[in-house]
């Protein structure tokens, strides 16, 4: 259930994590869509006024030749690509009729290339994660499918908040599942290369859904990189994950029934232990003094240990006994403090974002009645930019605090090396990969 969506959104110390799950349903380091309501779907749109120049006469030529002679190798692919699939079982008439009318697509390569280089700052994802509009709808979402979503929690033992705020984010409840011919899309994608064999395998998953008759070649449509349906689920995950929840035969996440969509997102969180009962996570106070190297996904405490170190909840209290937890502070020392249990890990098997769990998690919260975030977050801050984040990585990298490669995402090694960093400098530790930071390194 998760898209490969386009966009890497760097929240500061907020991780992108930098090797995903086997399985998670993201086929990128960003969050979700977070599909402003009736507006962008995901946060993978530039500025309406561009500094860059406008493509003049022979660019515009040259763009036009270059097209041209990616569709005609594009057309021998294809024909190369239908010998592989035939040798994994997929018949000629499926094959057909998938590639009936299908060209090379130059905006998903475009769109491909650029899914790095625009940032949100954590709070500016939470903004529109949780927005007002957005509780209001998932809660009208909640009402629209109560006992469908009362079957579905009752069956996968999975809190139907949280698949509800999945759905908010992933399609804006559905109203956002993206029209693009997956089948040319994932073409397309493992034509280019970059990513060629990974893309491959999603086109062979696709045709094998073609193969078992849940969908029309056509009508399978979905992102830019071919993640589909309500919860935008990828084509290897619904083939392992997606339900049939109506018994209708068929495993339809297409379509305006979100049910099977909606159960199959339950299905996913419950293979991957989803814990009834058990929040993601909770937002805490830090005592003064507080030991910032004991913010470590790594250092696992129950409550009651915590809160004798002085982490309490908002409400001065200590916080229940859900488990093993972990600090997490995704804006270091001057954002919002969360304690993190099992099912943030589980979560993150859709998208490995801190950020994304922490909108679904938080929005679910928002549509159970809970309260907004109540700390302050680094507003004067900005994200860094990829090349920025490259060179944190390189100049960590060069004072003898290694990131484990120069990739542009701050996920644990790079946010350990900025941690180890701050200890040996005297500042405090919380592995906050801010702008200040690089420019202190500088």
């Amino acid at each position: 259930m998760r898209k490969w969506v386009a966009v890497s959104l760097v929240a500061g110390g907020a991780m992108a994590a930098e090797a995903a799950p086997n399985k998670s349903l993201s086929a990128g380091e960003q969050p979700g869509a977070v599909t402003q309501e009736g507006q962008d779907e995901g946060y993978q749109l530039a500025s309406a006024t561009s500094l860059r120049p406008v493509a003049r006469p022979a660019a515009l030529q040259q763009a036009a030749v270059e097209q041209a002679a990616a569709e005609v190798s594009f057309k021998d692919w294809i024909t190369e690509f239908k010998d592989r699939a035939g040798a994994q079982g997929i018949s000629t008439p499926v094959l057909d009729s998938a590639f009936d009318g299908v060209r090379y697509d130059p905006d998903v390569i475009r769109r491909d290339r650029n899914q790095s280089e625009f940032t949100k700052t954590i709070w500016d994802y939470l903004d529109s994660a949780a927005s007002d509009l957005r509780v209001k709808n998932g809660k009208a979402a909640l009402r629209d499918q109560q006992a469908r979503l009362d079957q579905i929690e009752a069956k996968y033992g999975v809190e139907k908040e949280i698949v509800v705020a999945i759905w908010g984010l992933e399609s804006s409840f559905g109203t956002f599942r993206g029209k693009m011919d997956v089948i040319r899309s994932l073409a397309t994608l493992a034509f280019d290369g970059r990513r060629g064999a990974f893309f491959e395998g999603q086109l062979i998953a696709a045709l094998k859904i073609l193969q078992a008759g849940d969908v029309a070649a056509r009508k399978m449509t979905g992102s830019w990189a071919g993640a589909m349906g309500h919860t935008q689920f990828i084509p290897t995950s619904y083939l392992d994950y997606a339900v049939d929840f109506t018994g209708d035969g068929k495993r339809d996440i297409w379509s305006d029934n979100p049910a099977d969509a909606l159960a199959s997102t339950a299905a996913y969180l419950k293979q991957f232990g989803w814990v009834k009962g058990q929040p993601w996570g909770v937002e805490v106070t830090l005592p003064k003094g507080f030991d910032y190297t004991l913010a470590d996904r790594d250092i696992e405490k129950s409550p009651s240990d915590w809160a004798a170190l002085g982490i309490k909840g908002h409400d001065g209290r200590t916080v229940k006994d859900h488990g093993p937890a972990s600090i997490l502070l995704p804006a270091g020392s001057e954002g919002a403090a969360f304690m993190i249990f099992h099912n943030f890990a589980v979560l993150e098997r859709y998208n490995t974002a801190d950020a994304y769990v922490i909108g679904v998690g938080h929005l679910a919260d928002r549509i159970m009645g809970g309260s907004p975030i109540k700390a302050n977050w680094p507003r004067g801050d900005r994200a860094l930019t990829l090349s920025e984040r490259e060179e944190m990585q390189e100049r960590l990298t060069s004072a003898g605090f290694d990131t484990d490669g120069i990739d542009g995402k701050i996920g644990p090694k790079t946010i350990g090396a900025v941690r180890a960093y701050q200890v040996a400098n005297g500042l405090t530790p919380d592995g906050y990969a801010s702008l200040h930071l690089l420019q202190r390194l500088r």
